[in-house]
């Protein structure tokens, strides 16, 4: 009987199971925290961060941008006397880059005095925007576009937008009074139209005025006899006459107002050249150059939808030419391709059945990218004009879009080879004001390294504002404003 109990404790020793137990027990434990710490480490490396802030001042609205590798989520409300905005980010840690945004807030800003950013409480960052007045603030997310990863937007508008001819005439170097300026003798021009340059009036007067007329003037004249040619100019004396009797019972002066559109702007770039320039900075730069020729001539005043580094949406780049009632809208921008060898200027007009070529739908894609790139809040986007119907006022508006479009392009082959000698046609969004004949010109490849370098230099920059002006003329000179019936 004694001997089993020592037999037994020799199978299952008492001091041994302890021991045994401990070590199992140790190395689970050990296993599992350091499962834990794997776990804990991806979790803390997941948390959103900061890429890169922007901030585009403009009388429009200001945009700030925090780009990051994350969609983030933020509230935000409006805190009375004094104003502000404050702005809470979730999933969050404050870092050098945010921290930045501090030193980007210009004293210029026309709606944000100043910025501070701080750690509100664990994963939350708050920003808070001192403001200079009311604003009508847009939050909203944007998906990665571009080269751009994910995006949150911070769009602060005007409770009271300046009314668009007001401020027109403000930046305008014309009268106040909405006058023409007087000429050397004192007395303001009556005419309806801006007066042609020597030369100029020669070629208007002699100009085929239908399209029968205009198909005869191109074949060559071998037989003409002299009595044919005086009946002629007899015939252009008799309706010049007639014209000018109109206009002087039309005594009313008639402003002519222009859109002039240039391309792209602040979040998006558009084009790049090898050197590093941007279509952005170029076509603004031209269409300053394009607006003050434009108003040294009498009666012509100018509206440029955007006139800082900051992104206008397609649609409301339209919405801009027709509260001002535009005459005509000039859009400009610098074309760019995958060859490097593509070069040559074009003018393109809306297509009411199609693209007139493949490389016509290409770039109106390519432009109509736009408001992804630069940022369209989709909520408040209206698409009215994105998806307009086609009309017999669009149909008109195409007709004038291309006569304006050939009287450009004709000036801009004296100065540029051209990529194509005839305007093409393309769905291009920003050409879709159904009243308003519009033409976008692509004065250059940039991407194209002798193109760039004309593109950048001022000399180039002041022959093609001239091309374009001359054109614009040209139009007006047998397409007088006031021969067509406004219905805005």
């Amino acid at each position: 009987m004694p001997s089993k109990p020592q037999i037994r404790s020799q199978h299952v020793s008492a001091e041994s199971t302890p021991a045994v137990s401990r070590r199992t027990v140790l190395k689970a434990g050990a296993t599992l925290m350091l499962s834990v710490t794997s776990l804990a480490a991806p979790l803390r490396a997941s948390a959103a961060q900061i890429l890169a802030v922007r901030v585009w001042p403009a009388d429009d609205y200001t945009r700030v941008t925090l780009e990051n590798d994350a969609v983030l989520k933020a509230t935000h409300f409006i805190v009375k006397d004094p104003e502000r905005m404050v702005v809470d980010i979730e999933g969050l840690e404050l870092n050098p880059t945010l921290k930045s945004l501090v030193a980007k807030i210009q004293s210029n800003d026309p709606y944000i005095k100043q910025v501070r950013v701080g750690q509100n409480r664990p994963n939350v960052v708050r920003l808070v925007f001192d403001l200079k007045e009311e604003v009508r603030p847009q939050v909203f997310t944007l998906p990665p576009a571009g080269h751009y990863k994910d995006r949150l937007i911070f769009d602060l508008y005007p409770v009271k937008e300046a009314d668009p001819i007001a401020a027109m005439i403000e930046k305008g170097n014309w009268s106040s009074d909405g006058k023409p300026p007087p000429d050397a003798s004192g007395t303001a021009p009556k005419a309806d139209m801006p007066p042609l340059k020597p030369g100029e009036a020669e070629i208007a007067a002699n100009a085929p005025q239908t399209p029968q007329a205009q198909m005869d003037a191109l074949k060559p004249d071998i037989k003409a006899e002299p009595r044919a040619e005086l009946r002629n100019q007899v015939k252009t004396a008799e309706a010049q006459t007639k014209a000018a009797e109109k206009a002087e019972k039309n005594s009313v002066v008639r402003m002519i107002t222009i859109a002039l559109d240039p391309g792209h702007g602040g979040e998006d770039p558009g084009a790049s050249g090898k050197n590093g320039s941007r279509e952005k900075d170029i076509v603004l730069a031209i269409a300053k150059r394009l607006k003050a020729k434009l108003e040294d001539h009498p009666n012509m005043r100018v509206m440029l939808t955007r006139d800082g580094d900051y992104f206008v949406p397609l649609g409301k780049r339209v919405e801009k030419a027709r509260k001002v009632q535009a005459d005509l809208f000039v859009s400009i921008h610098a074309d760019a391709f995958v060859q490097p060898t593509a070069r040559g200027s074009s003018v393109f007009v809306l297509s009411e059945k199609g693209a007139s070529s493949t490389a016509a739908r290409w770039l109106a894609d390519k432009e109509n990218e736009a408001d992804t790139i630069g940022g369209v809040n989709v909520k408040n986007h209206d698409r009215q004009l994105a998806g307009v119907l086609f009309d017999l006022s669009t149909t008109a508006q195409i007709n004038d879009s291309l006569k304006l479009g050939k009287s450009v392009l004709g000036e801009i082959g004296g100065i540029n080879r051209l990529h194509k000698g005839s305007v093409e046609q393309a769905g291009f969004a920003v050409l879709k004001a159904p009243d308003i004949p519009s033409i976008l010109i692509e004065t250059a490849f940039i991407s194209n390294p002798e193109e760039e370098a004309k593109l950048l230099d001022d000399g180039y920059q002041n022959q093609l504002a001239d091309a374009i002006v001359k054109g614009i003329r040209r139009y007006f000179a047998k397409n007088p404003p006031l021969a067509k019936n406004r219905l805005t």
